[in-house]
């Protein structure tokens, strides 16, 4: 299991697959390389690209160091980019887009980008909401309450209560417990909810904002309004698809549009 060190220390894991130009996924809350579509995903691209999936720091096989600062996370992805040759595209999905964009606006190094679903607030009254669940969070992380947090993410994310339940009762809970804390980090990322209008403005490579047709309207707008706050991007819905997207629905979009820069 290759490491790469990043800047403050931390060792990030991570895995390359596949030939080609250099593609880094970047993997959104509650998810690492065992856990969640990143593997799938990059198995579907790996015959167009020398694909990069790691660990965020706190998950996994990665380490972590205190305190936590996005500019830290920026320094991970930034390391990875450096293993794979200095310049990489980039596809995020969640609130791993909210750290690609951050990356992105940065520095150099990212030379296209792609976000599925950057869960900015999308519609009228999400202010509050947002606020009051950053509240929550950090009182359940902060008493040391880790699986009521992950708890609270799934509830707030729109998962029915017996639904939650019955994740909880399974055997994978405690694995999804151990990195509760990084749920803070994703929170911060995403800085109150609001689509970073002024870091956007910032990012000037080509950039695909995408959305599933059957997601929530809040984040299909916020998808949308991201779209439309960078200055070099465009937007595609993907029909049929949710937020929980399928990697064979969505290994083609990212095929077509990476394979638009050789």
């Amino acid at each position: 299991m290759p490491t790469v060190t990043s800047a403050d220390g931390t060792a990030i894991a991570y895995e390359r697959t596949g030939g080609g130009p250099a593609l880094v996924l970047v993997d959104g809350a509650m998810c690492h390389r065992a856990v969640g579509p990143m593997r799938p995903l990059a198995a579907r691209l790996s015959d167009a690209f020398t694909v990069y999936a790691y660990d965020r720091r706190g998950r996994g096989e990665s380490s972590d160091t205190a305190p936590y600062a996005v500019a830290r996370e920026i320094e991970d992805l930034h390391a990875v980019i450096g293993e794979a040759g200095g310049e990489a595209y980039v596809y995020a999905i969640s609130s791993g887009a909210a750290l690609a964009m951050a990356a992105a606006a940065a520095r150099p190094g990212i030379t296209r980008l792609a976000l599925y679903e950057p869960p900015f607030m999308g519609g009228a009254g999400d202010g509050g909401r947002f606020g009051e669940y950053t509240r929550r969070l950090r009182e359940l992380l902060d008493a040391g309450r880790g699986g009521d947090a992950v708890a609270l993410f799934m509830a707030n994310v729109g998962l029915p209560a017996e639904v939650v339940a019955g994740i909880r009762a399974q055997p994978a809970w405690a694995a999804l417990e151990a990195i509760a804390p990084t749920l803070a980090y994703d929170d911060e990322l995403l800085g109150g909810g609001e689509v970073p209008r002024h870091l956007a403005a910032a990012i000037d490579v080509p950039t695909l904002v995408v959305s599933g047709e059957a997601s929530p309207e809040g984040l299909r707008l916020a998808a949308k309004a991201t779209a439309g706050a960078l200055p070099a991007a465009e937007h595609r819905t993907l029909v049929g698809q949710t937020h929980d997207v399928a990697p064979e629905a969505l290994a083609p979009v990212l095929i077509e549009y990476f394979g638009r820069a050789r």
